[in-house]
């Protein structure tokens, strides 16, 4: 700030730069005592350097007039002209007296009348003026040039500006008046920097005019200087506020957003920053109110400084920032609006002493001038962040207050949107988590394993989803579809539509039937999404829909029936390590209604691996489809590894750095259930079957090592067979598999599906069913192309479960 300096301010200083006396008005001016000065350095009371003009005056034993920045004992940066005059007979070591700067005057005193008065107005125009002769030295200068050049203007008269001044920019002042002397034209120039005679910066505008007679001669140059300071602060600020709303907010991301708020911040602005956003934004969640006696813990998010490695941080970036209740960060919070300090006031050096660290840094860095603005987006605080100046001579004005807060509102903006985003994505990413497989199961059929990798955090989670679904006979279902669109609107979808396939996976329906029912359902749920997304008419409006792939695989007769819905094609690797995509008929997608959908049945050598994959696995905004796909094959072909190491491998080298899209990738390695697992009878349509169904049955079990079974199994055996001879047609079929479960199946050619009532107390008939369905663990029924399977299943002890 700049200062007022008392009248009675003196101060003594020797040869070596010692405070030897120290006045009233000086303890005034700075806050120290006299007893607190004297004998200690002069240099520690400043805060910048003394200008370049005033430390050679000093040199050579000249008074000195210069504007000085002083540090007071409160912490501020207080700005006075002072002036030093070195003191007659002191000695071999001379003694400067300082004193407040007197202005110049005019020397003589003209006579009244038109020159005088023209005289009297260029001496004591407030602009700096000089003029020079035809070799472009100084003839006459007013006050105002010579402050700023910080010499009196007979030091400077007869010298040419590179002679005053032998340091740049001042070459290029002295090529641009012997420009203007040698064509006659006036130039302009626009330059910032510090004068000699300065201790900040300023913004000049420098006309240099030629000066003609009567002929029109040049006789000499004259240069007018206007301090455009404010001007050039204005235009920076317009320019600052640009670049802001160009590079706050390029991404969705809360940490990356504080971070270029910083990064704006403190490129010509202030000289260090620090984004310090409340613990629940920091993790996207919603801020709560802020305690009003209690102190408040915020987390550092980001902080730059114009010093490599912000040196003057106290908390480093990821650690809690503590404001204690009363500090001025508090009151600024709970106001809700930006405050602007020196670090010298009350309130202030309370909030500096409260930690040790912090009263170093700002002691050390010489921190003087503070604004805090409160992050505040849609009337909820979220955060606060600290301007600080070191470097930057000048104080924060009320103009840079206004600027600031507005800078800080629209990143506001942006991270309470990216909070938003963050927590819609997390939320849809757990839905769709508690909606996907935990780990592989143990299936006898098949080892499986699955990854699901969600897209960056620039785009939202989608509706991927997958499944291993347990099937009556051994059998298992594979199932990898994809819901359009992302967010939390999609994983909805997408677990309505994995609920949907489970339940239509265990009616046992075929994998063609089954996707015809799966698109029923989508068109109905796209009717179901209310007026804004259906067309006027009513129908479907496009806006649900997916994709799948549905396989299912007998171990028994190692044969997969697989049918898609606009799904990329599954992958098989052979035995041998060859890589081939099946062929299979590639569908409509889910939701268009009125197609057909159509299933191939293929044969799998034991050992064979089954891939299925979403297309983020496959396509990226950069590459063609067949390029991914070519990826795929490479990354599958070869030797057998485990399954887990394969989708490692498949995920590092086939989707690229960023995929674009969620990825599902399931493998499955298929196994085979041998004749030693197996046990299949061909029986008549005849009462009598019955008994011979009990009798292999029971035979079977002790080949199989299983005695406590066979009372239970006989009496499922007996009921099943019974209702296929009385109610089925040829041909009746008894298979018995030995699995982690024990599996009874009875097959006829009839597809009637019986159902299970409960029998009245004089029925003869209905309680068959019943009795199987306490005895087995489950049971159910499947259609065949020949007819119907009614199947048991019982658990068997863990001891006698086949390996």
């Amino acid at each position: 700030m700049a200062g007022r300096v008392p009248e009675d301010f003196a101060v003594v200083i020797d040869a070596g730069g010692t405070v030897l006396a120290w006045g009233a008005g000086a303890e005034r001016l700075l806050g120290y005592r006299a007893a607190e000065i004297v004998g200690r350095p002069a240099a520690g009371l400043l805060a910048a350097g003394l200008p370049e003009s005033a430390r050679r005056h000093a040199v050579t034993g000249h008074r000195v007039a210069t504007e000085v920045a002083l540090r007071h004992r409160g912490g501020d940066r207080v700005v006075v002209r002072l002036q030093g005059t070195p003191l007659a007979d002191s000695g071999p070591g001379r003694l400067w007296l300082v004193t407040p700067a007197t202005p110049a005057s005019v020397a003589g005193r003209a006579e009244p009348g038109a020159e005088a008065l023209w005289d009297l107005t260029l001496a004591q125009l407030p602009v700096p003026v000089a003029v020079y002769d035809l070799d472009a030295r100084l003839v006459a200068a007013n006050a105002s040039m010579a402050q700023v050049m910080g010499m009196t203007v007979a030091e400077m008269r007869g010298k040419t500006l590179w002679e005053i001044e032998s340091n740049p920019p001042f070459d290029e002042y002295d090529r641009l008046q012997r420009q203007v002397l040698r064509t006659g034209e006036t130039v302009f120039h626009e330059a910032h920097g510090k004068a000699p005679g300065e201790t900040r910066e300023h913004a000049w505008s420098m006309f240099m005019s030629p000066l003609t007679d009567e002929s029109g001669t040049v006789r000499g140059v004259s240069a007018a200087v206007f301090d455009t300071t404010e001007q050039h602060w204005a235009r920076r600020r317009l320019v600052f506020l640009n670049d802001a709303g160009a590079r706050i907010g390029s991404t969705l991301d809360v940490t990356r957003t504080a971070e270029e708020l910083a990064d704006v911040v403190v490129t010509g602005f202030a000289d260090f920053v620090t984004v310090d956003l409340l613990e629940s934004v920091a993790q996207g969640d919603e801020p709560g109110p802020l305690p009003r006696d209690e102190p408040v813990a915020l987390r550092r998010t980001a902080q730059r400084s114009v010093l490599d490695g912000c040196p003057e941080s106290v908390v480093a970036t990821g650690d809690r920032a503590v404001y204690p209740v009363g500090t001025p960060p508090t009151r600024t919070l709970i106001a809700g609006r930006g405050t602007r300090h020196t670090a010298g006031e009350p309130g202030m050096q309370a909030w500096i002493r409260s930690a040790e660290a912090r009263a170093e840094s700002v002691t050390k860095y010489l921190i003087h001038s503070v604004m805090l603005v409160p992050l505040r987006a849609r009337g909820v605080t979220l955060g606060m962040v600290h301007f600080l100046r070191h470097r930057t001579a000048e104080p924060f004005t009320e103009d840079d207050l206004l600027l600031a807060e507005e800078i800080v509102a629209r990143a506001a903006v942006s991270i309470d949107n990216a909070r938003r985003y963050t927590h819609e994505r997390r939320t849809a990413l757990a839905l769709q988590r508690s909606l996907l497989p935990d780990r592989p199961r143990d299936l006898a059929a098949m080892e499986v394993a699955y990854r699901y990798l969600p897209a960056g955090p620039g785009v939202d989670v989608g509706g991927d989803w997958f499944d291993v679904i347990p099937l009556s006979g051994a059998r298992v279902a594979l199932v990898v579809g994809d819901v359009v669109g992302h967010g939390i609107h999609a994983s909805a979808t997408m677990g309505r539509l994995r609920t949907a396939v489970r339940t239509l996976a265990d009616v046992d329906l075929a994998p063609d039937e089954l996707l015809t029912q799966l698109d029923d359902l989508v068109i109905r749920l796209d009717r179901e999404e209310g007026p804004e997304a259906r067309g006027r008419s009513g129908d479907a409006s496009g806006e649900v829909g997916a994709t799948c792939v549905y396989a299912v695989y007998d171990p028994v007769s190692r044969r997969c029936t697989m049918a898609r819905a606009g799904h990329p094609p599954p992958a098989l690797v052979l035995p041998d390590g060859e890589v081939r995509f099946l062929d299979l008929p590639a569908g409509p997608p889910l939701g268009l209604g009125g197609l057909a959908f159509e299933a191939v049945e293929v044969e799998l050598a034991e050992g064979s691996l089954l891939a299925l994959y979403t297309d983020g696995l496959v396509e990226a905004a950069d590459r063609d489809i067949d390029v991914g796909l070519s990826r795929l094959r490479r990354a599958l072909s070869g030797p057998a590894a485990p399954l887990e190491e394969t989708c490692d491998q498949v995920l590092r080298t086939v989707p690229g750095d960023r995929p674009g899209d969620d990825i599902v990738l399931m493998l499955a390695r298929t196994a085979a259930l041998g004749a030693d697992a197996v046990g299949t009878w061909r029986l008549p349509r005849d009462p009598a079957a019955v008994a011979g169904a009990r009798k292999k049955t029971g035979e079977q079990l002790a080949r199989w090592g299983l005695p406590d079974a066979v009372f239970a199994t006989e009496l499922i055996v007996s009921e099943l067979v019974t209702n296929a001879v009385r109610y089925g047609t040829d041909p009746i079929e008894l298979r018995l598999i030995r699995d982690a479960t024990l599996i009874c199946e009875v097959s006829d050619g009839s597809s009637t599906a019986p159902h299970l009532r409960r029998a009245r107390v004089f029925d003869e008939g209905g309680r068959g069913l019943m009795l199987v369905a306490q005895i087995a663990e489950r049971w159910g029924t499947r259609q065949t192309p020949t007819g119907k399977t009614i199947w048991a299943e019982q658990t068997l002890p863990e001891e006698t479960r086949k390996p």
